[in-house]
């Protein structure tokens, strides 16, 4: 029998936070930059945070069996973010087997965080796909519990606490789109912030305060005036993200502000290429800013919280 063994699989228990980038990309697609999402191990659990499209597949290669989620959080609704959810809710209520090892599907149901208009758009996604549902109850026998969604819905405060796991929504800006969140992860003496999409906020700047890890979404402003200039017919597809996303230099005065010890550049505009020379000139001008460490976020790049120094 020859069937294809999973590999490098992520251990099922994490002594410290782990973060692993599965999507770096933005609504435009490019070469090698998937939709956003973030993993977040903690202890036995893990965390997705967004699910754009192609998430299950950026999960098996990063090592992490989708059988492991049944906790997604959504920072807001844009396509990009929420879109590959039917195939994260299925992927991860089917059992999986090979000859080495079986994955047993979610017997619970999936728990789904998010600001106030989650129940009423993830719910309307989970009632398109209930035919496909009702036949994996009736004919794969699937657990009908994982048929499910237990929602909580809070612009700010405590989403989790459990197993010594914290994790606190709070609210940034990217209107029109309203509302928008961020979220903080806290275990076992580490944290990270994850800011989904958002103009520069104070809050951001009061959440990440002395964070290992702030994952901040950011666009270069210099790349996208030259696009501008050269596609002049395009102006205003182009000069939009200006209007809700987040600078690289302004991202770098969010995480000096805060005093953060690294932070991690993400759903890039327009994404740089996956080398150094261009990650380099990606983050021109942040260095004179902020001092600490810098990464321009590659898919499926992973941070150990736990051998951070």
């Amino acid at each position: 029998m020859l069937i294809q063994p999973q590999e490098n699989l992520q251990p099922e228990f994490h002594e410290h936070l782990k973060v692993i980038l599965l999507g770096t990309g933005s609504p435009r697609a490019f070469y090698g930059r998937a939709k956003p999402g973030v993993a977040v191990l903690a202890g036995n659990k893990t965390f997705l945070v967004d699910c754009g499209g192609g998430v299950v597949d950026q999960l098996i290669k990063a090592g992490v069996m989708p059988q492991r989620i049944s906790d997604v959080l959504f920072t807001h609704h844009h396509y990009d973010h929420n879109g590959g959810f039917f195939d994260v809710f299925i992927t991860s209520w089917r059992t999986h087997i090979t000859p080495e090892r079986v994955f047993e599907g979610r017997s619970t149901p999936m728990h789904v965080y998010g600001p106030e208009t989650t129940k009423e758009i993830i719910g309307k996604m989970r009632e398109s796909f209930e035919f496909d549902v009702k036949l994996r109850v009736s004919y794969n026998l699937s657990d009908e519990a994982g048929a499910r969604i237990e929602y909580t819905e809070r612009n700010e405060g405590v989403v989790y606490d459990q197993d010594g796991i914290k994790i606190t929504a709070f609210e940034v800006d990217h209107r029109p789109v309203y509302p928008a969140v961020a979220y903080k992860f806290e275990f076992n003496g580490k944290s990270v912030v994850i800011s989904g999409d958002t103009i520069p906020v104070s809050n951001m700047i009061r959440q990440s305060q002395g964070v290992d890890l702030l994952v901040h979404e950011a666009y270069n402003k210099e790349w996208l005036d030259e696009l501008i200039h050269k596609y002049p017919d395009y102006d205003k597809a182009l000069s939009n993200p200006a209007k809700y996303h987040t600078t690289t230099l302004e991202a770098a005065e969010i995480a000096k502000q805060a005093g953060v010890k690294h932070l991690v550049l993400t759903h890039h505009i327009p994404a740089p290429a996956a080398n150094e020379n261009a990650e380099q000139e990606y983050m021109k001008g942040m260095r004179d800013i902020f001092n600490g460490t810098i990464t321009v976020g590659r898919d499926l790049m992973t941070f150990d919280l736990g051998n951070e120094v």
